[in-house]
């Protein structure tokens, strides 16, 4: 009879579980068991006198999409907006921004493997962007990693914000490989790396930028590091991040390409890197 009912509970644990991978996160992510009048044990996800609050891990959720807004946003078919966490894909026409280069491409993939479908998201540290967007990593009904084949393709860059460094490594060589067969993004010439002297010439540069020079030196404030390149444009990494890099007199002397985008204020300019990622040294 115990071993009976064991396996009813187990049973039921299970069918509760799938049905949360099916349906999404419940609300607030409780789920509650209690006994009725004859003993039968019951799971619910709210909670009803006498129900007893457990701590079940859930599983990665999974949704339809409804709508792809860009290469790197789309809308669920339960109202949520997804931002695809560790990349970032150029910007197409709207009434608030102006395209830039490689962005309708993005948008077009993105809506040929999504759009209608079903999709596994998998989060990692922080769960929704300052839009209230949420942030995950996206996979296809075929185990596709969406945002790792969206970089191996060029049709986007890396662009990682600590503490979210799930598949960090994995993303970085994917875009090696784009770059080394200049695909997409990385053969046009709006991407091309530029000359830190660039600033002087183009004083604003617009977008996500590449420029090359050599730091001569390092200074550390309150809050950020900062890798000097010349009078007039730095790198600043936050010294919370600076566990992520190797040692700053790394990078002094070498040609370096620092990738983000450019910060002007008062003539000056610099470029906020928050992963090394975003600094490559060039041999």
């Amino acid at each position: 009879m115990k071993d009976s009912l064991l396996v009813r509970l187990h049973t039921q644990i299970a069918v509760f579980a799938a049905l949360l991978v099916l349906c999404g996160p419940i609300e607030g992510k409780d789920v509650f068991r209690w006994a009725d009048a004859t003993g039968r044990i019951h799971y619910s996800d709210h909670a009803v006198q006498g129900a007893v609050r457990m701590d079940i891990d859930t599983a990665p959720v999974v949704h339809r999409v409804k709508l792809v807004f860009d290469g790197d946003t789309f809308l669920l078919d339960n109202g949520e907006k997804v931002r695809l966490l560790g990349i970032n894909t150029p910007e197409v026409d709207s009434p608030k921004k102006m395209g830039e280069a490689g962005g309708e491409e993005a948008k077009q993939w993105l809506q040929s493997r999504l759009t209608g479908r079903m999709v596994r998201l998998e989060q990692d540290r922080e769960l929704r962007d300052k839009y209230g967007r949420m942030l995950a990593h996206v996979f296809t009904e075929n185990r596709e990693h969406v945002n790792l084949t969206l970089v191996d393709a060029g049709l986007a860059f890396v662009d990682i914000h600590p503490p979210n460094l799930k598949f960090a490594e994995a993303l970085t060589r994917a875009q090696n490989r784009a770059e080394q067969a200049r695909r997409g993004i990385w053969g046009m010439p709006e991407y091309r790396a530029k000359s830190v002297g660039a600033l002087i010439a183009r004083p604003r540069l617009r977008g996500w930028q590449r420029l090359t020079g050599r730091p001569t030196g390092i200074s550390s404030g309150r809050r950020y590091v900062r890798l000097k390149f010349s009078d007039r444009f730095e790198v600043r990494i936050a010294k919370k991040n600076l566990s992520l890099f190797p040692p700053l007199k790394t990078y002094l002397t070498q040609t370096v390409e620092t990738r983000g985008w450019v910060s002007r204020r008062r003539g000056n300019y610099s470029i906020f890197v928050k992963h090394p990622s975003a600094l490559v040294i060039r041999r």
